[in-house]
This record gives structure tokens, C-alpha cells and sequence, in this order.
């Protein structure tokens, strides 16, 4: 048996453990942003209590998020590392200076309407999978 291939082989298994583990954690924090989002108003009639208590949820979801995060980018080979640093540097900037530009329109009275954080999430994530898919393209 070669050794070069088994070690290969550990390395997708763990690769694809760490991406299912990713999407676990992402799965379970979305679910507690909606229960934390939705719950006061549909669920426990504006509960202090358990309104603060699913925010907590929320936040220890987000922190295993984030760690599982971590884990799954250490698991990538460095092209890979490459490519999503570079995505997620994209997405921070456009996040930075888009979400502080729409925060002036909107402290401005210049938009109609109040700036939503839900706005700037979605343009983060689309700028990040447009950064991911702009690495693999170039770097292929």
C-alpha cells in the first residue's frame, strides 16, 4: 500500500469532515438567528427572557461557527487557504466601506428608508462567493 495515498486519503476524509462540521454549525447558528429574530413575535409573545435567552443561543452557535470556521480553513491545502483569504478580504472590504456609505445615506435622511443589516449581509455573501469563484477561475 502506498503511504502517500493513505495519507492523501485522511486528508479529503478530513477535509470533508470539516466541511460537514462547518455546515452543521452554519445550519445550527441560521436556525437560532431565526428563533432569535422570529420567537418574540410568533413563538413567546415578547418574553425578556427568553427573547435574551435565544440571543444567547445565538451567540454560542456563532462562536462554534466561527471555530469550525477556523477548523475547516486550517484543513485546506494552501491554494485553497489562498483563495478563500483572499475571498474573505474582498468581502470585509466591500462590507467596510459599502456598510459605512449606507450607514451615512441613511444618518443623511438621503434614502427613504432605514439601512438594514440584512443588506450588508447579503452583500458581503455575495461578494464572497464572487471572490471564491473569481480564485478558483484564476487560479485554475
Amino acid at each position: 500500500m502506498n503511504l502517500q495515498n493513505t495519507d492523501s486519503n485522511n486528508w479529503c476524509e478530513d477535509q470533508k469532515k470539516n466541511t460537514v462540521r462547518l455546515g452543521l454549525w452554519t445550519l445550527a447558528w441560521t436556525l437560532s438567528m431565526a428563533l432569535a429574530a422570529f420567537g418574540p413575535k410568533f413563538i413567546w409573545d415578547s418574553s425578556s427572557f427568553l427573547t435574551i435567552a435565544s440571543i444567547l443561543v445565538n451567540l454560542g452557535l456563532g462562536i462554534g461557527m466561527i471555530i469550525a470556521n477556523k477548523n475547516h480553513l486550517q484543513g485546506l491545502d494552501e491554494l485553497q487557504q489562498k483563495i478563500q483569504l483572499e475571498a474573505m478580504a474582498l468581502s470585509l472590504g466591500v462590507g467596510i466601506v459599502c456598510g459605512l456609505s449606507y450607514s451615512l445615506l441613511d444618518v443623511n435622511n438621503t434614502i427613504p428608508f432605514d439601512a438594514e443589516i440584512s443588506f450588508l449581509v447579503i452583500l458581503m455573501s455575495l461578494t464572497y462567493m464572487a471572490g471564491i469563484i473569481y480564485g478558483k477561475v484564476r487560479y485554475q
